[in-house]
């Protein structure tokens, strides 16, 4: 597997437990903190490599520290940052997460480099040589923009896959809809879904999806597990019962293992089984890059 994430790469700054932020200059201990890669194409891509593919990521980040440490983390996971464009003048993405006993968190996100990111700063020949091409954060270029890559991508050979960061909005859908008729496979969660399409109903939410011209719609659902829908029905892959940490990686994992379990030749209701179970070991720590990579190269033996 050759895979090329492309889009949003953001550095998360995570602390845990949190049950509450100090009021004015007052102070609270906490267990860990811990700096990890994240993003709908970093983090996608760091879980990748550890489950034995070969990925290459391309995107925007800064020319300051956070950028720094964000390709050494990256480059230190096994993947390519070669095609990281560095920008000068705006700062690399990053969150801080202060993580709640419960592994739920808020956010504090600076945008920075990823709004900086187009088709014209694209690895055309690295997607030209790619298996499979992930899109993370379509919103931030815009449909016709992510068409362009997408597009070029199936033309190629590869499978498509896109990852959507903000919350479901109709507004939103109408946005970045120029790109689904390239899409193998969308996976969004729930709310978006719901968002999107105004449907009460996920599965009919899905078939909206399918109906703007994605092929498959894997929609996870957080504790519950994913949602699979195609042109042959829909089918629910259950999560797995474990004592959550940090659910901030969950998504990119998600994606990772879905990924993976399709290149293997899995279906698509089988890969999400494989996506629920990173997701599910990801969650059992802090960070997107939570597990050893033999825990990972363990769940597709």
């Amino acid at each position: 597997m050759e895979a090329v994430t492309i889009g949003t790469h953001v550095l998360d700054v995570l602390a845990q437990p949190v049950e509450s932020i100090p009021d004015g200059q007052g102070a609270q201990l906490v267990e860990q903190i811990k700096i990890s890669p994240a993003g709908a194409a970093g983090g996608t891509a760091l879980v990748l490599a550890k489950l034995g593919a070969q990925v290459h990521t391309a995107g925007a980040v800064g020319t300051d520290a956070a950028g720094d440490m964000l390709v050494m983390l990256l480059d230190r996971a096994g993947v390519d940052t070669s095609h990281l464009v560095r920008v000068d003048g705006i700062a690399t993405s990053a969150s801080v997460l202060p993580i709640r006993p419960d592994g739920s968190r808020p956010a504090f996100h600076v945008i920075g480099a990823n709004a900086a990111y187009g088709p014209d700063l694209a690895p055309w020949a690295a997607i030209a040589a790619a298996t499979h091409v992930h899109l993370g954060g379509p919103e931030f270029m815009g449909g016709e923009a992510a068409a362009r890559i997408l597009s070029y991508a199936r033309e190629h050979g590869a499978v498509t896959s896109v990852d959507i960061l903000a919350p479901g909005d109709p507004g939103l859908l109408e946005w970045i809809a120029p790109a689904l008729p390239y899409v193998d496979y969308l996976l969004p969660n729930d709310e978006q879904v719901l968002g999107f399409t105004g449907a009460t109903d996920l599965a009919t939410g899905c078939r909206a999806l399918l109906d703007r011209g994605a092929l498959c719609v894997a929609a996870t659902t957080g504790a519950e597990g994913a949602l699979v829908v195609d042109a042959n029905g829909a089918a629910k892959v259950p999560a797995h019962e474990i004592t959550v940490v940090d659910t901030s990686g969950c998504g990119d994992a998600f994606s990772a293992g879905f990924l993976r379990g399709i290149w293997l030749g899995r279906t698509p209701v089988e890969a999400a089984a494989l996506g629920c179970a990173v997701a599910a070991l990801v969650a059992q720590g802090l960070g997107t890059d939570h597990g050893d990579e033999k825990a990972f190269r363990d769940l597709v033996a």
